[in-house]
């Protein structure tokens, strides 16, 4: 076991075999360029739930807005060193981790620094792989590292696909939940060709689901069409204690773990997992 001080913060790096086989964890990135459709939510709630099951997840918060980094309580204006200081050099991984908390979660913060990251890194060498080589040793010792991307398709949602092994996309069940898709998925197929070749599609999360309304189903049919066999069985309702945990700096799990909320991120974190070939049973 090695341990690192991250300012006030000790964080605990363990390297263990998981139960695929290997040593090596699994980098996630969340993205969709269309806001408001839970992803930063989905990225809060599910690693907390990853924890809760034993695992150690590292967030990325690449988004400038830091909304993952408030969803854990952490005040962002507070924050001295950062995903900008990460993607940019001048700090390297073990500096800017900072324990959350809670379980099992660590997270890289972000603050609106990073906004500026973009403009900086348009000059400098190999800008689409900073994130990719600094997040290299994580792998050894997270079994998830899960990339908050920002709302838009720039430089820094290219650096974290380039980082990642697979892309987790949320979907709301709204009328224009498809509007901008095929753009994303146009630039991950060129990311996979151009710098990513291993880059693949984690899966689909259906968010904001009530089966109270025709237009839900309606929107679920036509997410599992554009994706077959890609939906996560899982969907994400709306839900109240969802929405209100982010305002107590606290993951809807440890704000109100009987909601339906809550066990719904229990469900995809099972799920996920199942899809990553863990045995739970042996856990």
């Amino acid at each position: 076991m090695l341990y690192f001080l991250c300012g006030s913060n000790t964080v605990l790096f363990h390297v263990e075999q998981n139960n695929r086989g290997d040593n090596l964890g699994k980098i996630i990135a969340v993205a969709n360029q269309k806001g408001g459709v839970g992803k930063t939510t989905t990225v809060v709630n599910l690693a907390a739930s990853l924890g809760a099951l034993k695992r150690r997840v590292l967030i990325v918060d690449l988004d400038p807005q830091g909304n993952a980094t408030s969803g854990f309580g952490i005040n962002k204006k507070g924050v001295s060193r950062s995903t900008y200081n990460l993607i940019l050099g001048s700090s390297p991984l073990r500096e800017v981790i900072h324990g959350t908390g809670f379980e099992n979660v660590s997270l890289i913060p972000s603050n609106i620094d990073l906004a500026g990251a973009e403009i900086e890194l348009v000059s400098q060498e190999k800008r689409e792989f900073r994130l990719r080589s600094s997040l290299r040793e994580a792998k050894q010792n997270y079994d998830f590292v899960i990339i908050d991307c920002p709302p838009s398709l720039g430089l820094l949602t290219l650096n974290g696909l380039n980082a990642s092994d697979s892309l987790l996309i949320p979907i709301q069940c709204e009328y224009y939940a498809l509007e901008g898709l095929s753009q994303l998925m146009a630039t991950v197929r060129s990311v996979k060709r151009l710098y990513n070749p291993r880059l693949e599609l984690e899966g689909v999360l259906v968010t904001m689901f009530d089966s109270r309304l025709n237009l839900t189903m309606q929107v679920v049919e036509e997410v599992k069409k554009y994706f077959p066999g890609k939906v996560y069985s899982t969907a994400i309702p709306r839900n109240i204690r969802i929405s209100e945990a982010p305002s107590y700096g606290r993951p809807v799990r440890y704000y109100d773990s009987s909601s339906k909320g809550s066990q719904s991120y229990d469900r995809l974190a099972v799920e996920l997992l199942e899809h990553n070939q863990y045995d739970l049973e042996a856990d």
